[in-house]
């Protein structure tokens, strides 16, 4: 029991301190404040200023696994997001972790590292491992046999803006829709998997 409070009053603290404007305590302490509060309990205002999503993005991945004969063999692609998708349809209590973890974990990995692979911190090294866990969880839950990397794939679609429909004619009709951009693709370089997940 003093343990369960003794964490739980450590972590409302970290909080705090996460989302407080600068002061001495967060500024001397910001390196492991930041380390509790990152991947797992970040802190935004979306619920209060949401931005809608402007894209769909399909997340896939797939496996490379070298054989005794020393050939390697690469699985076909694995949709994540279809996975998170069905997990959430039709569920009338869905998981936070089926609707957002993925989605999270690239929007992340997106920001920190731009239009490139290569990691400017040390935060953006842990969310590459914190992504590439994900997917390989994922991929072990729903695929036999063993692999030793991993490729993710993001294609994002626009989604299109919708364009009201005016006059007597438009009674009961839907909005139209704008004309659909290209999807844009982003291949991932291939990462290794560790047996510890790191």
């Amino acid at each position: 029991m003093l343990l369960c409070l003794t964490a739980s009053l450590i972590h409302v603290l970290m909080v705090f301190f996460h989302v407080a404007p600068p002061n001495p305590i967060s500024r001397e302490f910001g390196r492991q404040v930041t380390a509790w509060v990152y991947p797992l309990f970040e802190q935004n205002w979306r619920l209060f200023a949401p931005e809608p999503e402007s894209v769909n993005r399909q997340i896939s991945a797939r496996t490379a696994h070298t054989a005794e004969d020393g050939t390697v063999r690469v699985s076909a692609w694995f949709d994540l997001t279809a996975v998170d998708n069905s997990a959430v349809e039709h569920n009338v209590f869905p998981s936070h972790t089926s609707q957002n973890m993925l989605r999270r974990a690239w929007t992340s990995y997106s920001e920190l590292y731009g239009g490139g692979d290569e990691p400017r911190s040390e935060r953006a090294v842990m969310m590459q491992k914190y992504l590439r866990n994900i997917a390989v969880n994922r991929v072990a839950a729903h695929q036999r046999g063993t692999f030793e990397s991993i490729q993710l794939r993001v294609i994002a679609r626009p989604i299109p803006a919708s364009v009201p429909v005016s006059g007597p004619a438009a009674a009961g009709r839907p909005a139209a829709t704008t004309a659909q951009a290209p999807a844009d693709t982003r291949l991932l370089p291939w990462w290794k998997v560790t047996p510890d997940g790191n």
